[in-house]
C-alpha cells in the first residue's frame, strides 16, 4: 500500500489516512444536476450530445437554430425552464473546477454549464412552483456538486485505516475533499472506545516511561 498522507495515534489506536486511487467519480452519483462540458482534452462531466454550448442552450430554451439571439438571450430563456450555472476549469499542473470562475486568465475559462430543469425542480422537492427561495436552494445543491467534482479532479479522495498493535480493526473509503474535514473525524469516531482495563494499562505504561 501507498504511503499514507497523515497518521496520529487516538485511544490506543493508530490512524492512517490514505488518498482513495479506486475512488467512484462523483458524477456517478444520484446527482441532482446534469454537467455538461466541453474540452479539446478532457473528456468531463456528464455524458451529451451537443456539439456547442449554443447548441446545448437551444435546446434548453426550446429555440430552433433558424432564431437569431445571441447566446446571453439564448441562456437567460434557458433559466426561465432550469436552474443554470456556469461552470470553469482551471488547467495548470492539475484540474480544478468551481462555478465563480478563477484569476488566471490563461489558464482557466467557462467549460460547461451544470443545470436541472425545473420540472425535475418541483419533482425533487414535491412542489407546484419553484420560488426564488427554491431557486437559490437548488442553486446551492449544484455548487455543492461542483465542488466534489472539483475534490475529485484535484485528488482530494481519501480513506481511513485503524490499527492496534500491528493489526488492522477497521477500514473505509471514498472520503471526498480535504481529510481534516471528513476522513478524519469518521476514522476517529470509529475508534472503539477503550475499555476500563485497557485505560488502566495505558495509565500504567505511561507512569513507567515517566516516574
Amino acid at each position: 500500500m501507498h504511503d499514507p498522507v497523515y497518521n496520529e495515534v487516538y485511544q490506543g489506536h493508530i490512524i492512517k489516512i490514505y488518498h482513495d486511487p479506486d475512488a467512484d467519480c462523483p458524477r456517478a452519483w444520484s446527482n441532482l444536476g446534469t454537467l455538461i462540458c466541453w474540452h479539446r482534452r478532457y473528456w468531463l462531466g456528464d455524458s451529451h450530445e451537443f456539439d456547442s454550448p449554443e447548441a446545448f442552450l437551444r435546446d434548453l430554451a426550446g429555440v430552433s437554430d433558424q432564431s437569431d439571439l445571441s447566446m446571453d438571450q439564448l441562456r437567460d430563456r434557458a433559466e426561465r425552464k432550469s436552474v443554470l450555472l456556469p461552470v470553469f476549469l482551471y488547467d495548470h499542473s492539475g484540474l480544478a473546477m468551481n462555478t465563480i470562475g478563477f484569476h488566471c486568465p490563461w489558464d482557466s475559462g467557462q467549460v460547461g454549464y451544470v443545470y436541472v430543469p425545473l420540472e425535475a425542480v418541483r419533482k425533487e422537492f414535491g412542489v407546484k412552483r419553484v420560488t426564488k427561495a427554491l431557486r437559490e436552494k437548488a442553486k446551492d445543491i449544484l455548487r455543492a456538486e461542483i465542488v466534489s467534482y472539483d475534490a475529485y479532479l484535484g485528488g482530494r479522495v481519501y480513506g481511513y485505516v485503524i490499527e492496534r498493535d500491528g493489526d488492522e480493526v477497521d477500514a473505509c473509503w471514498g472520503f471526498v475533499g480535504d481529510y481534516e474535514t471528513g476522513c478524519l473525524p469518521e476514522a476517529r469516531e470509529a475508534v472503539p472506545t477503550p475499555s476500563p482495563s485497557q485505560t488502566r494499562r495505558s495509565a500504567a505504561a505511561q507512569t513507567q516511561a515517566h516516574p
